[in-house]
C-alpha cells in the first residue's frame, strides 16, 4: 500500500497512465489521522497518554510603542508574545481559555500546532471560559495567537 503525503494532486495534469496505475492499486483513499479525529477532552483523557494543561487569560492591555505612542494589544495571561508552551509529542494538550468579565471584546486561540480548523477556535466572550483539547502529533514550533471566527478588531488581537 501507498501513501501519498502532504502533496496536492491535480487530476488535468496527471499522465492517463498514471491514473491507471492508482485505480489499479486500488484508488486513492483519503485517512484522517487519529490526532485529528478525536478533540473531546474527555475521551482523549482516557487514552493513557500524557495530558498537558495550560490555562490562559485573554486579557487587553496597552503597551508603548516607538514614537512614545501607545497600542491597545490582547495578550495571553499578560504577556506578547504568550506564554511558551511546551509538550512533547504524542501528549494531549488541553487548553482552557479564560476572559475575565470586565474584558471589553472576546479573545480566541488559534493553536496552529493542533492543525484543526479556525472554526474549533471560535470567539470566547467577557465572563466566558472555554476548553478544547488534541493531540500533539507534529513535532516542531509553533504560533499561537489570538484568533476567532466571530472576532472583531483582529489587527489589536494579532500583533
Amino acid at each position: 500500500q501507498t501513501q501519498i503525503g502532504a502533496q496536492s494532486l491535480d487530476i488535468n495534469k496527471m499522465d492517463v497512465d498514471v491514473i491507471e496505475q492508482i485505480h489499479q492499486m486500488g484508488g486513492l483513499q483519503l485517512v484522517m489521522p487519529q490526532a485529528f479525529a478525536e478533540t473531546d477532552c474527555g475521551v482523549l483523557a482516557d487514552t493513557g497518554r500524557n495530558v498537558v494543561e495550560f490555562n490562559l487569560t485573554g486579557e487587553s492591555v496597552e503597551l508603548p510603542v516607538m514614537g512614545g505612542k501607545t497600542y491597545n494589544a490582547m495578550t495571553f495571561s499578560g504577556q506578547v508574545p504568550g506564554p511558551t508552551l511546551r509538550v512533547t509529542q504524542g501528549d494531549v494538550v488541553q487548553m482552557t481559555l479564560t476572559i475575565p468579565a470586565d474584558e471589553v471584546t472576546g479573545h480566541g486561540n488559534d493553536m496552529h500546532a493542533s492543525q484543526m480548523t479556525a472554526l474549533a477556535f471560535d470567539s470566547v466572550n467577557p465572563g466566558e471560559t472555554s476548553q478544547y483539547c488534541y493531540i500533539a502529533e507534529s513535532a516542531g514550533v509553533f504560533k499561537y495567537h489570538c484568533s476567532g471566527v466571530h472576532l472583531i478588531g483582529m489587527d489589536q488581537h494579532v500583533f
